[in-house]
């Protein structure tokens, strides 16, 4: 695991890649392998054979049980609300801390603005330079600190205006935040069109306040005391109120039970969901 937040941004990516290997993948990206730099399709290349593949799940976990399932899960998840969202038609997509993240590339027909801190944009437009020659036609880079600038200013300026009625994916980026950023953010989507969604997870304040581990007491350790990196958590029900605060509506909370149910049985998938992790679907009513 990585001690920056703009180093995060690989070893997902590398999770997706590594599971279409499996006879059922949970998130079906053929894509993912082929953005990754050469040290990240080497890593996915080995795990063809299923020994070395059980081998980097179990390294993987080390730190957070359950950390494998959860990343696959929450993907699976965001693809399916944005493909439903796109079938009842939407003006742009924005993706707030993209990293290697695929949908952009395989969305085709709706403007993705993805963004992300400079040093991830940087890498993620020589990615999709080196896979297609160029960026692709649909598809906006923005870099943004989300701690020191506006980044909805930044999507202005890159031609996204106001009253749009968007898809914004705020994955696994809350926790990186300070609570006064976390409200900017909301703050800065009030100019969305109603009927807007956003797709977004967060980690329990109850592992970060140091209540509960949930068997992730060195993730622990490392994230929030040695690296301080995880900073922002809330208890599933503050989510509610604090949408509510900035426009938007809870229409759907998933936790390991729910990824469980939805995804990991029908697959015949028998693995672990972090505990410390949780989904929200939300809509904007303005």
């Amino acid at each position: 695991m990585s001690k920056t937040a703009d180093g995060t941004a690989l070893g997902p990516m590398v999770i997706v890649a590594v599971d279409q290997f499996e006879p059922t993948p949970l998130v079906d990206d053929p894509l993912a392998v082929r953005l990754l730099p050469a040290s990240g399709k080497f890593a996915v290349a080995v795990t063809r054979w299923p020994p070395l593949r059980r081998a980097l799940v179990s390294a993987t976990e080390t730190k957070v049980p359950g950390l494998w399932a959860s990343i696959l899960c929450r993907k699976r998840y965001v693809d399916d609300q944005l493909l439903d969202a796109a079938a009842e038609g939407l003006d742009a997509v924005v993706v707030l801390g993209a990293g290697f993240d695929t949908r952009a590339c395989r969305l085709r027909g709706i403007p993705v603005f993805e963004v992300d801190l400079p040093a991830n944009t940087a890498r993620k437009a020589a990615a999709l330079r080196r896979r297609f020659g160029r960026i692709p036609e649909d598809v906006t880079l923005v870099p943004v600190d989300f701690e020191t600038q506006d980044f909805r200013e930044e999507l202005r300026r890159h031609g996204l205006a106001g009253g749009r009625k968007t898809f914004v994916v705020w994955e696994a980026v809350t926790q990186y935040l300070t609570e006064p950023a976390v409200r900017r953010t909301l703050e800065q989507l009030a100019d969305l069109a109603p009927g807007s969604r956003l797709a977004f997870t967060y980690i329990r304040k109850d592992f970060l306040d140091g209540e509960e581990f949930y068997g992730a007491r060195a993730a622990y350790e490392d994230f929030v005391v040695k690296w301080r990196l995880w900073r922002f958590g809330l208890a599933p029900g503050e989510v509610e109120g604090l949408l509510a605060e900035y426009g938007w509506r809870e229409r759907e909370q998933l936790g390991p039970a729910e990824f469980t149910a939805r995804y990991l049985h029908p697959a015949g998938r028998d693995l672990p969901v972090s505990e410390i992790e949780r989904s929200v679907l939300a809509e904007f009513t303005g």
